[in-house]
């Protein structure tokens, strides 16, 4: 349930970005990039996590790229599989270029799942509602503690999506029963969905612009051409 509300929100989020090199960080069972046109696409994963096809393994708080050299950054649940979530994302920021695109989801404590997973988190199926092989989750970060994260970091979150109002039951005739919480949460309390989804920029102060951008608005601040009159005066006469 959740893994398929991701995966379309994903598609709907990153069809338009642009770039060179694009990197998801964990759950590779979420294709995030797979609808994107980034044609340099890379998945890393933290040692210990098995994975059929080909991916990178590091810490998500040691990205092994240059520092501004990442066009788009998927955290799929990232920051709470990682050891430390706020260096993972000031880690993030680094590799990331000025006006790269991230796309964060996680679960969110303020719902059914996050009591759920708080009271009880090994009867209560939260877990395999987003099948991973990384296992154990860490703490659900909210939203507004990511939003202030964020901005300190000196991202801008453009957009916020709550999802997967559901509880989160193994049973497929009980979640087919509960579906109308997803229409209903999704207009009344948006708040208290299962699973966010945030949208952000980095923005950079003092960015300049290039090629025809910096062209046009150099042009467009030239000052106007001023006629200045200068006064004419008599050469003194030597007598």
């Amino acid at each position: 349930m959740a893994l398929a509300w991701e995966q379309a929100v994903a598609e709907e989020a990153l069809a338009d970005a642009f770039g060179f090199h694009a990197l998801q960080l964990g759950l590779p069972e979420l294709q995030a990039l797979a609808g994107n046109r980034i044609a340099h696409r890379w998945l890393a994963l933290q040692a210990g996590v098995a994975h059929s096809g080909s991916a990178l393994v590091c810490d998500f708080d040691a990205l092994p790229f240059p520092s501004h050299s990442v066009d788009l950054v998927v955290l799929p649940h990232a920051l709470e599989a990682a050891r430390d979530a706020h260096l993972a994302l000031r880690e993030v920021e680094r590799v990331l270029v000025p006006e790269g695109r991230l796309l964060l989801t996680g679960f969110n404590p303020w719902s059914l799942w996050g009591a759920a997973r708080w009271i009880e988190r090994r009867r209560f199926a939260v877990r395999a509602a987003v099948p991973t092989a990384e296992g154990a989750w860490g703490p659900a970060l909210s939203v507004p503690r990511l939003r202030d994260w964020l901005r300190l970091l000196g991202f801008e979150v453009e957009s916020a999506r709550f999802g997967c109002f559901r509880p989160a039951l193994r049973s497929e005739r009980w979640l087919e029963r509960w579906r109308w919480m997803d229409r209903v949460g999704a207009r009344w309390w948006p708040v208290v969905g299962g699973v966010h989804a945030l949208l952000a920029v980095k923005r950079v102060r003092g960015m300049r612009l290039v090629g025809m951008a910096r062209r046009q608005a150099r042009y467009a601040a030239a000052p106007r051409a001023v006629a200045v009159h200068r006064q004419h005066r008599e050469p003194p006469d030597p007598a």
